[in-house]
């Protein structure tokens, strides 16, 4: 039990040492947020992040699209909650009125609570002696953290609902995250942002390999479950194939996806905001992960994003690339459509910023 020993002894001192006072472990996780960002630690914006003696290398950008302001955003977080080989980002792809407030505010409330619950759950876990911490290191990791992300959703999902200056009954966010431990990633997701994983073949040739399920409404799963809860699903006559999420009586919200933060008018009618929670072992095999909005995906295969990201000699400037060739495959494939918000991130595992 000592890796899980001295992993929580870690955080709990830098909890104890961020809110001696009262203890707070929210508040304690926010402070750490604060100290991050004044150390570099954290990326809000389109660059990229490259810590010393890391062995990650994180490449951000976002272009807004003709639909209004830009409603994705991203963050990037290294040496999360003070754990050298911890890491955290996340995409969000905001929609609604107030889309962008919502995608915002869940960008800046979900990392901290995500935080103070992982240190809680492994707190109750390392406490409780039916718990082999070490019987199977792997699935009791996979568990602490399952369970840590669906209370950190249900908690964000909650707080927005109760939030007094953002109007988040007809508007919401996606959110796709991944948590980088060591040679483990967990990867959330809510929505239908994506998560590609570039890793080698037998024959040496660079895969796709997709972490994530596009969740939308006409999933088998999600439509049963919309439909019990008297909501309904269908294509609109001008959107064939674009199947929404509408109210029983009510042409109304027509939501292009099945599960989302927000969206209050319709969360009693099928909508969730329950993450999917998988890991994947980091091999040195997988070169990177491709974390991107919709606006990615509508217009660009996971090959293809695969083949942008490796082609590019500056690594820093991949999302950038990847961006760049959406938003020239949207000019071709998608004239008549205007174009959506495009966003992505470029996660490294093991590389220096030139190829």
């Amino acid at each position: 039990m000592r890796q899980f020993s001295s992993m929580f002894n870690g955080l709990a001192r830098s909890i104890r040492g961020k809110n001696s006072e009262n203890g707070d472990g929210k508040e304690a996780a926010e402070a750490m947020a604060k100290d991050a960002k004044k150390n570099d630690l954290i990326l809000r914006s389109s660059g990229s992040v490259n810590v010393d003696g890391s062995n990650n290398l994180a490449s951000v950008f976002s272009k807004r699209g003709r639909k209004g302001v830009n409603q994705d955003c991203a963050i990037v977080w290294e040496e999360f909650g003070c754990q050298a080989d911890m890491l955290f980002c996340g995409i969000f792809d905001g929609h609604g009125p107030w889309g962008h407030f919502v995608a915002k505010k869940v960008r800046e409330s979900m990392p901290s609570s995500l935080l103070c619950n992982w240190q809680e759950t492994l707190a109750q876990a390392s406490l409780d002696p039916e718990i082999d911490l070490e019987s199977d290191k792997k699935h009791q990791r996979f568990h602490i953290w399952k369970h840590s992300y669906l209370r950190t959703c249900a908690a964000v999902d909650h707080e927005l609902e109760q939030h007094r200056k953002i109007d988040s009954f007809y508007s919401g966010t996606t959110a796709l995250t991944i948590v980088r431990q060591g040679d483990l990633i967990y990867v959330a997701n809510i929505g239908d942002s994506r998560a590609v994983l570039a890793t080698t073949s037998d024959d040496g040739n660079l895969v796709p390999v997709q972490l994530t399920v596009d969740f939308k409404p006409n999933l088998p799963q999600e439509a049963e479950r919309i439909v019990q809860c008297k909501g309904r699903v269908f294509c609109l006559h001008d959107e064939p194939g674009v199947h929404r999420v509408w109210l029983p009586d009510e042409e109304s919200p027509g939501l292009a996806m099945s599960r989302a933060f927000g969206d209050y008018c319709i969360k009693d009618y099928g909508l969730i905001s329950v993450p999917e929670v998988t890991q994947r072992h980091i091999t040195s095999r997988d070169q990177f992960v491709v974390l991107a909005t919709d606006g990615v995906w509508d217009v660009v295969s996971n090959q293809e994003a695969v083949q942008i990201v490796s082609s590019t000699p500056d690594k820093q400037k991949a999302a950038k690339q990847l961006v760049e060739y959406a938003v020239r495959a949207w000019k071709k494939k998608r004239k008549d459509i205007a174009m959506d918000d495009i966003s992505a991130i470029c996660l490294f595992f093991h590389s220096s910023p030139l190829s």
